[in-house]
């Protein structure tokens, strides 16, 4: 098993967490000094009969440490890609127990990513609890995964996927939810055992800005919310606009279709939804999902029609109860987008083999 330990300006518990690997395993250790202050030389220098140290002339972003590491790793020629690789924190908070147990657990599941998932249990910081909560919440629904400690840095996974996880985007804390992305996009198995969670001094010692890193984490899971939003904006304001445009129309009297009166409605939203569809597909295919899919034209053409449909009976449903056609649309969408998001997820924009 080979350890990743990115490290910026750390102290004792780096050499504490170093120690103890290399008293109690056989793991080969690699970390990187990702620019950190003269001061911290001494740390360095007292590990580094104990490991591999690499350094960086100016800090990078703990994403871009790790990402030296892999590299380190794939160019040296000294690893099999059988290997495996768990990436551990230098600040102590993951205890040896949790190392061994998280490098165990993907002996068994060689092709997965497998985390060391924290469950906040005890004296917790507010801002990390709620931070973590947010997060979960936010990518289970953005996803459909379900993964409990989203910004954990304790994972392991095979030296053969090193490749693929340096093409992730993201230098800093990002990265790892970038990662976490990816693998639910390309169906890479995620594993979670359950760890200790530590919190040494209110973590104090973190380098997480709150502000900075927390946009740069959320960011990332918002376009895949971001695309829906602005096609929703363009099939609700066009709807709204036919509508107006054919009851106009039609006051003299509407065309016949199948032996009834035509229902401004339904060209209002067959015209709105084909314009804010094709902004959605090639939002979607383009920044949401990058898909290669050559039948998701074609898969989401007919996940319209369907859509569509369901989006037409729900709308009359609700106007012939008395309901607005402004409130009936937001009802309809907001039953609608789970499974919507669902179809293109799992369906149109699916990465094939």
């Amino acid at each position: 098993m080979i350890v990743v330990i990115p490290a910026y300006e750390p102290d004792e518990k780096l050499k504490a967490v170093v120690g103890q690997l290399k008293a109690e395993t056989d793991y080969s250790i690699i970390v990187v000094d990702d620019g950190s202050s003269p001061a911290c030389s001494a740390v360095f220098d007292e590990i580094g009969p104990l490991a591999k140290v690499i350094h960086h002339d100016v800090n990078h972003g703990k994403g871009r440490a790790m990402k030296t590491a892999f590299e380190y790793v794939r160019d040296s020629g000294e690893f099999p890609e059988d290997e495996g690789i768990v990436t551990v924190d230098a600040d102590g908070q993951h205890l040896l127990a949790d190392i061994i147990a998280v490098s165990r657990e993907w002996e068994q599941h060689r092709d997965a990513l497998v985390l060391g998932g924290r469950r906040f249990t005890g004296n917790v910081p507010l801002r990390s609890r709620m931070g973590n909560g947010i997060t979960r919440f936010v990518f289970a629904i953005t996803t459909g995964v379900r993964v409990y400690d989203t910004q954990t840095g304790l994972r392991a996974f095979s030296v053969s996927l090193i490749d693929t996880m340096l093409g992730i985007g993201g230098d800093r804390y990002e990265y790892e939810i970038n990662q976490l992305l990816y693998c639910t996009k390309h169906h890479i198995d995620i594993v979670e055992v359950p760890i200790e969670t530590v919190y040494l001094n209110e973590n104090k010692s973190s380098h997480f800005n709150t502000v900075k890193d927390s946009w740069r984490i959320y960011k990332t899971i918002f376009k895949f919310m971001g695309a829906s939003f602005v096609s929703w904006i363009v099939d609700y304001v066009l709807l709204l606009l036919f509508n107006l445009i054919f009851t106009a129309a039609f006051k003299n009297g509407a065309p016949v279709l199948f032996g009834k009166p035509l229902d401004p409605k339904l060209p209002s939203i067959v015209l709105a939804r084909s314009a804010s569809s094709t902004v959605n597909y090639f939002l979607n295919k383009k920044v949401v999902f990058r898909s290669a899919n050559k039948l998701s034209y074609l898969l989401y053409v007919i996940s319209v029609i369907v859509l569509l449909g369901a989006n037409y009976l729900i709308i009359k449903l609700l106007t012939e109860a008395g309901v607005k056609l402004w409130l009936a649309q937001l009802i309809a969408q907001v039953i609608i987008y789970p499974f919507n998001f669902v179809i293109q997820r799992k369906i149109v924009f699916r990465e094939r083999d």
